[in-house]
């Protein structure tokens, strides 16, 4: 790459270039204009790790926890090692840009992507996402924050219109990415897909161009969400620079009209070159060439990194009678669904091929230095596992044969254009090309050959963006071509699952054959869907089973077991991109069997595995319960460290946990009604209104229990405008110190680390109702049994006690005694004050 004037560079540049550059020119690159040394760039997903350029059939990478996993360590250091990491795995990619962190906000349990975002908070969103975008970009490969703003549903999520006040859109949805730009200026911004109080955030000139650009004084990139540009001038005149994916719907030609017809002025069309040239040049360093090839790292030292963040995402909610750590010693029974399912990351966008994964059963099987068992309890598939790692191919190797073709099934002598050879009977097309392929209508023949270990009735299943039919030794065994339904799989694309059966003998061998066509075979209304591709595939297959036996079978095991832990929790079919929860809670029988195993033996250690809330009505029974989230390639041994007492569990949750759906504020107000939602809760969001109502949730933001016990003593709070050495802020971002200092003292017998958590509370004085308190800051320290510490948060002044004026348009610092509150593990809670002597009010950063 070589380093550009810009200026001199956008002079030279033809009108037609100017508009090239303002869009991709496929689904994961820019364009380039190589007589002035232009280079492509390389974006690709993140967040929870790097994929590369392909969707189908791609490079293996690194899986890091969720974000809500991530968020759940409270740790701004270990955020700072992910985005290196990260970093490294994109350089590997051949990758310049990363399309995340996400820094959503949770504001129901429903929410589909919720598991991409820290926090319901913003303050602590804001600050680990800071840190993230900071590891990264030390090494020189571009952040991207995103959903910018309001993108916290996915029902109807192109066309639906976020109706929020002024004051919740600033105090709640901006914080997050304020909060992250005083830490570190990401090289980019992704917008949302929906509307903000009646206008798409891509063409959104409130949004983009005076709070972003003006008040902020951001400098960077903005990009468009994939199919998220709605318009050519809107979107030029408000601020996007780049519309994503390539090739352009709305700039090309019609921009050309649009300039020559002075719509959009060629300035301002020449303001969005700049920005994608500024981006280049801030990227030269990296070195990356055009086309680089993919690779994998999986080095040894990233397996440690993952295997850390994926211990200390892990909350320990209950531990009565200290049942946990687990002995190692002694034989272990492990239950439930997924116990030997790796959980190991939500769906959709965050989805990736990981380099390996690590099942909760084999991370305790490993760390175990006694007998393991093993009961299944209950499935808690959404579809039926997929089949294609069951099966054999022709030549006996693991997966099947993938034959493409122009032409259909019925068609004789047909010649196979493409065949590659695959395990996973899932993919999604968005980015398979073949020269050979004629149109966007193509067939494919995907041949394998299972045989059953076990004899019984088997049921079969297809999804599809397109049409298939499944065929066991050319018998159609189901049919999903005509009469399709809409389902949640491939971003709300796809099919529900059609479902066959047939008997199956043991040893016998049966030749399975999914007739797919693409996406243009289909006869469902894609009117509101983004489509992505040529279409997408999932089929699977599981024998028949009893539940109740299967249960009755666990029950009994449990009964006569000394030691059992159970997983059971959510996937990736579940949470995912495209589809929002219809409820809270588990899969069905998993709460049934929860019941039934602590009836048998009440010292079962329960393990979730969600990336949001779940409903837990058994939680009153069970004595220890971890939240494990989805942990990434090392999630069974980040969990195996913490049930075995490798790690102490440091872990808060960052977000509330309610007892049941119908307590969470947003519950009346949640997915579109005629086009638009309605943030009805305000300001009071997560923790800000259970404290507000005084309604006890199930488990509260900012809780989580240790092996050992801390004191927090010797609270002082210094006013003092000094300068403050902070390791997790950069220089000058806080002019106006409140610095608590306290001591944080081991009291317990063994070594962990304490979070330390900040909370203000305004004066009875304030002019406007404001949540009981917010969190403010937070400090996270190791100490080993009976060692002290004396720790510092400081936060700025007007920061930490403004609200927004909506009459003034500006956070207002009211004058009064604030109340300061810091909590951490345990009930203790230290307090002080300060004084705010005078109002103020100011806009910006």
């Amino acid at each position: 790459m070589v380093r550009l004037d810009v200026e001199q560079t956008i002079s030279e540049l033809t009108l037609g270039e100017k508009i090239a550059l303002t869009a991709g020119v496929d689904f994961w690159h820019t364009a380039a204009v190589h007589r002035l040394n232009i280079p492509s760039l390389r974006l690709s997903d993140g967040p929870n790790g790097v994929r590369g350029t392909r969707f189908f059939n791609g490079i293996p990478a690194a899986c890091f926890p969720c974000a809500t996993a991530l968020g759940a360590t409270w740790d701004t250091e270990l955020l700072d090692d992910v985005g290196r990491l990260m970093a490294d795995e994109a350089i590997a990619k051949g990758c310049h840009v990363v399309l995340g962190p996400t820094i959503n906000i949770q504001r129901s349990p429903l929410g589909g992507r919720g598991f991409e975002s820290f926090s319901e908070d913003g303050i602590l969103s804001g600050t680990l996402a800071g840190h993230y975008s900071k590891g990264m970009q030390e090494k020189g490969v571009g952040a991207t924050l995103k959903h910018f703003v309001c993108n916290d549903q996915e029902h109807e999520r192109l066309a639906v219109d976020s109706i929020v006040t002024q004051r919740a859109l600033r105090e709640i949805y901006l914080l997050p990415f304020q909060v992250a730009m005083r830490i570190c200026r990401s090289a980019c911004i992704m917008t949302a897909y929906n509307k903000v109080n009646g206008t798409h955030v891509s063409e959104n000139k409130e949004i983009l161009g005076d709070i972003l650009r003006k008040e902020w004084g951001w400098d960077g990139l903005v990009m468009s969400d994939w199919f998220g540009t709605y318009s050519t001038s809107e979107a030029i005149n408000a601020g996007l620079d780049l519309e994503m994916p390539g090739k352009t719907r709305w700039r090309g030609d019609v921009l050309a009209h649009a300039v020559s017809s002075n719509k959009v002025a060629e300035f301002v069309l020449d303001s969005r070159v700049r920005n994608v040239l500024n981006l280049i040049n801030y990227l030269d360093p990296l070195g990356i060439p055009e086309g680089a090839p993919e690779k994998g790292l999986n080095r040894e030292q990233d397996h440690a990194l993952l295997r850390r963040a994926a211990a200390e995402s892990v909350v320990l909610l209950k531990n009565q009678d200290n049942i946990l750590p687990l002995k190692k010693d002694k034989p272990i029974l492990v239950i439930g669904p997924n116990a030997k399912l790796a959980a190991y990351c939500g769906g959709g966008s965050a989805s990736l091929l990981p380099y390996y994964t690590v099942t909760p059963f084999e991370g305790v099987s490993a760390a175990s230095q006694a007998p393991v068992e093993f009961s299944q309890g209950v499935y808690s598939h959404k579809d039926l596992p997929l089949l294609g790692p069951l099966l054999k191919a022709a030549d006996g190797k693991p997966g099947f044969s993938f034959r493409v073709f122009n032409e259909p099934p019925t068609e004789a002598n047909r010649g196979a254009v493409d065949e590659l050879h695959l395990v996973a009977s899932v993919g999604f097309l968005m980015d398979y090309v073949n020269p050979k392929i004629k149109s966007m209508t193509f067939y494919v023949d995907m041949e394998g050959y299972f045989t059953p270990e076990e004899d019984g009735l088997y049921d079969f299943g297809v999804t599809v963006v397109g049409t298939g039919k499944l065929l066991i030794d050319d018998e159609v065994i189901v049919d999903n071509t005509k009469n399709q339904q809409r389902g949640s799989a491939f971003f709300g694309n796809g099919t529900i699952e059609e479902k066959g059966a047939k008997y199956l003998q043991a040893g016998c061998t049966y030749k399975i054959v999914l007739q797919f066509g693409t996406a243009p075979t289909s006869d469902l209304d894609n009117r509101g869907i983004v489509a992505f591709g040529p279409g997408g595939f999932r089929f699977g297959a599981a024998r028949r089973v009893n539940q109740e036996d299967l249960i009755a079978h666990a029950v009994e095991q449990a009964s006569r077991a000394e030691q059992v832990v159970l997983f059971a929790g959510l996937t990736m079919e579940w949470e995912t991109e495209g589809y929002d929860r219809d409820h809270m809670n588990l899969p069905p029988g998993s709460d049934e069997l929860i019941t039934r195993v602590l009836t048998a033996n009440p010292n079962t250690v329960i393990v979730n595995q969600s990336g949001t809330p779940v409903t837990m009505p058994w939680a009153h029974n069970a004595k220890a319960i971890l939240q494990a989230w989805f942990g990434g390639n090392e999630c069974g041994n980040g969990i195996a460290d913490v049930l075995y007492g490798d790690v102490n569990p440091s872990a808060k949750l960052p977000l509330t946990f309610p007892v049941r759906l119908q307590d969470n504020p947003s519950y009346v107000n949640f997915r579109s009604e005629r086009g638009r939602v309605l943030y009805g809760e305000d300001v009071y969001v997560g923790y800000r209104f259970y404290e507000k109502i005084e309604r006890d949730p199930l488990f509260s933001f900012g809780y989580g229990l240790s092996y050992t016990t801390f004191a927090r003593s010797n609270i002082s709070i210094n006013t003092v405008p000094e300068k403050p050495t902070l390791p997790h802020q950069p220089e000058g971002t806080i002019t106006e110190p409140i610095t608590t200092t306290l001591t944080v003292t081991n009291t317990g017998p063994v070594a962990g680390s304490e979070i330390a958590q900040l909370w203000i509370l305004p004066p009875p004085t304030n002019s406007v109702n404001r949540p009981v308190r917010e969190l403010k800051g937070f400090t996270k320290v190791f100490l080993q049994s009976g060692e002290s510490k004396e720790v510092q948060i400081v936060v700025d002044k007007k920061v930490a006690t403004s609200w927004w004026d909506e009459q003034r348009g500006a956070w207002a610092s009211e004058s009064g005694i604030y109340r300061v509150e810091v909590t951490g593990t345990g009930k203790e809670v230290l307090k002080g004050i300060f004084e705010v002597e005078k109002t103020r009010y100011w806009v910006g950063l």
